[in-house]
């Protein structure tokens, strides 16, 4: 019986010890970004600065394409968020843009942000995974298109 009670405790350790290390190898993202976006030219991506607070410091990206739909926009977008200890992540998202009633050229904005894990970096290499953002955009004058967004999800390796 006390054979079976070590077994029994070792086998218990064991499982709780592998949970909590695969929880361990993954990180949850959440925060605010305050973007602006900067158009660089006719048939050439719009790019993207971000100041971020939360999990990432900072993001850049770019809007590789955009479709009109019967509610607004979507667009395929690429991003790069980093930390401060060094890790980056690679994205390539969709953003679906959905106008506002009455507020012509602002629309609230939905990000899926799909991590490219080949191309990730320093202390997030190898992560993978998707994380989403929700908020607004004022796309009304070219010159000064800006956007607030909410984002949070969690990433693993």
């Amino acid at each position: 019986m006390k054979n079976f009670k070590i077994a029994a405790f070792t086998l218990i350790s064991f499982i709780v010890g592998t949970q909590s290390a695969l929880a361990e190898n993954c990180i949850d993202l959440g925060g605010v970004a305050i973007a602006n976006f900067i158009p660089e030219g006719e048939g050439k991506p719009i790019i993207i600065a971000a100041s971020l607070m939360g999990s990432v410091s900072n993001g850049a990206g770019k809007i590789t394409a955009q479709r009109t739909t019967k509610t607004g926009l979507e667009m395929d977008m690429e991003h790069y968020f980093s930390r401060p200890d060094g890790g980056t992540v690679y994205t390539k998202d969709l953003g679906t843009l959905t106008a506002v009633p009455g507020k012509p050229g602002r629309f609230m904005i939905e990000i899926t942000y799909d991590v490219q894990e080949e191309e990730s970096r320093g202390t997030l290499k190898n992560y993978n995974g998707t994380f989403n953002s929700y908020g607004l955009v004022d796309l009304r004058d070219s010159a000064d298109m800006k956007g607030l967004v909410r984002y949070e999800g969690k990433i693993c390796k």
